[in-house]
């Protein structure tokens, strides 16, 4: 459902989120603790920034950081910085809704649910448990444990 472009932003938030809002990060080395390509996620970063998620900073020790609360930043707003506004009006219709195709009723319905849920959930919500305990069925880890496991391999090793 929701694409790697919206997944590394959140994974980078998280992490953000977790760190002194006075600090900031560079790019590259965001990649390098969440596991990603420098480039890619030089590219995610500029979208939040862009849309006033994070802030840059220039300079030798410039990078980005977290400049709004998590409680404020809803996962609809991550989305939308990363992917532009989520469209539900495929028909692009003024008429009245009970003259509307039953696929536009369907697409107005799904774009409510979506909107709905992701703008409810923001990165508050998510930090109260930001990694699932364990693995999966088969194996699988936790698509955000990636920033808390290596986070606490980091400093570990310091």
């Amino acid at each position: 459902m929701l694409g790697k472009t919206s997944i590394a932003a959140i994974r980078s938030l998280l992490f953000l989120a977790t760190q002194d809002t006075a600090e900031c990060w560079s790019p590259r080395r965001l990649a390098e603790i969440l596991g990603e390509s420098p480039t890619y996620l030089a590219k995610v970063v500029r979208h939040l920034v862009k849309h006033r998620i994070l802030e840059a900073e220039r300079g030798v020790k410039g990078g980005v950081r977290l400049v709004r609360c998590p409680e404020e930043i809803t996962l609809l707003a991550v989305v939308e910085a990363c992917h532009g506004t989520i469209v539900g009006d495929y028909c692009r219709s003024a008429r009245p809704e009970s003259s509307h195709c039953n696929f536009h009723r369907a697409a107005l319905e799904l774009h409510g649910a979506i909107t709905g849920v992701l703008g409810r959930w923001t990165l508050a919500h998510l930090l109260r448990q930001p990694a699932a305990t364990g693995e999966f069925a088969g194996g699988v880890l936790c698509l955000m444990s990636g920033p808390v496991g290596t986070l606490a391999r980091l400093e570990a090793g310091r």
